[in-house]
C-alpha cells in the first residue's frame, strides 16, 4: 500500500526539459505549500556489468556520472529555491536505474513531475517507452511537463483541459482537473470525444458503424451527469463543455495548442483490459503542446 506524503516530486538529469520540469513543479509546490523532492538516478550498474569496464576504470567513470548527477541536483536545487526562498526541498541521489527509481519515489508522492526530453538519462527516453513505462506503472498522478511545438517553452496561459468519458479514473481526472483551474484561477474545458469506436486487431485497423444521432443524446447525457456537482464545489471556475464526434486523442491534442494544462485519465472506456496505458494518454504524453497530468486509478 502506498503512503502518500504532502510532497511533489521531480525527477531531474540535467537536461533542458528537465530544468523545465523543475521550475514546473516548484511552482505548483509553491502555491499548494507543499514539500518539493528533488531525484536523480545514477544508473551506473551497467559500468561494472555487460559495459566492458572493471576496476580503476569504472570506479573513475562511476566518480564522473556521480559528480555529474550531483551537479544535476545542485542546480535543480539552486533553482527551485530561486522561484520561492521558502519552499521546503530535499534531494536525493539513488544509485538505482531512473524508472524504477521514479516508480517508487510515487508510492509516496502526490503529484511526480518529469520532463519531455534529456541528455541521456531517463527523460531523454521519455520521447520512447519510458515514460509511457512511468506513467502507467506510478502509484500517483504523473506530470510530463511539455512546450509548444516540442520546445521547452512551457506554456502559462490559457486554460485547463479535462479529458471526460464514462470511467471511473475519469472521475478523479475531472476531480483533479476542477482543483487545478481552481488553483490557477483559469477556465475548464471538459471534452468529450464520443466516438471512440476504432481499434486494431491482427489484420489492421477496424472500425465498429454506430448511429451517431441515437448516441449524441446519451454522450451528451454522460457528459452532464460525469460534471454534475463541480460547479457546486467550485463555483469559481468558469466551465465550457465540448462534446465532438472525434477521436480522443485528437481533439484533445489539438486542444493541448492552447491549453497550459491537459488532465486525462491513465486509460479510458475504449482501453483493453489489458494495456496499462491507452492511447490517448500515450498520445498526449509523447505529442501534447503543454504539459500533461495522467491520473493513475487509486491503489489499494
Amino acid at each position: 500500500m502506498s503512503t502518500t506524503e504532502p510532497r511533489i516530486t521531480v525527477g531531474v538529469d540535467g537536461s533542458a526539459g528537465s530544468t523545465a520540469a523543475v521550475v514546473w513543479a516548484a511552482n505548483l509546490a509553491s502555491r499548494r505549500h507543499l514539500e518539493l523532492k528533488i531525484v536523480h538516478g545514477l544508473q551506473v550498474a551497467g559500468l561494472y556489468y555487460g559495459g566492458g569496464m572493471t576496476g580503476i576504470g569504472a570506479a573513475t567513470l562511476f566518480e564522473a556520472v556521480q559528480a555529474d548527477g550531483e551537479r544535476a541536483i545542485a542546480d535543480a536545487r539552486a533553482l527551485a529555491a530561486s522561484i520561492d526562498k521558502d519552499l521546503v526541498i530535499v534531494t536525493e541521489l539513488p544509485n538505482d536505474p531512473p524508472v524504477p527509481m521514479l516508480i517508487d519515489e510515487s508510492r509516496h508522492a502526490r503529484l511526480l513531475v518529469v520532463g519531455r526530453t534529456g541528455t541521456g538519462g531517463f527523460a531523454d527516453m521519455l520521447v520512447g517507452g519510458t515514460a509511457a513505462s512511468v506513467v502507467a506503472h506510478a502509484h500517483c498522478p504523473v506530470a510530463v511537463v511539455r512546450g509548444r511545438q516540442k520546445s521547452t517553452v512551457v506554456p502559462e496561459t490559457g486554460p485547463v483541459v479535462a479529458g471526460v468519458d464514462g470511467s471511473p479514473n475519469s472521475e478523479q481526472a475531472i476531480a483533479i482537473a476542477f482543483e487545478e483551474a481552481s488553483l490557477r484561477g483559469v477556465p475548464l474545458v471538459a471534452v468529450h470525444a464520443w466516438n471512440d469506436v476504432t481499434y486494431d486487431d491482427t489484420r489492421g485497423t477496424a472500425r465498429i458503424l454506430t448511429q451517431p444521432e441515437s448516441l449524441e443524446e446519451d454522450e451528451q447525457r454522460l457528459l452532464t451527469e460525469r460534471l454534475a456537482g463541480w460547479q457546486e464545489k467550485y463555483p469559481d471556475v468558469e466551465i465550457s463543455r465540448k462534446l465532438v464526434r472525434d477521436r480522443p486523442r485528437h481533439v484533445l491534442l489539438e486542444a493541448s495548442e492552447t491549453a497550459q494544462l491537459v488532465v486525462v485519465g491513465c486509460h479510458g472506456r475504449g482501453g483493453f483490459t489489458g494495456m496499462v496505458l491507452g492511447s490517448t494518454s500515450q498520445a498526449l504524453v509523447q505529442h501534447a503542446q503543454c504539459p500533461v497530468l495522467v491520473v493513475r486509478p487509486d491503489r489499494k
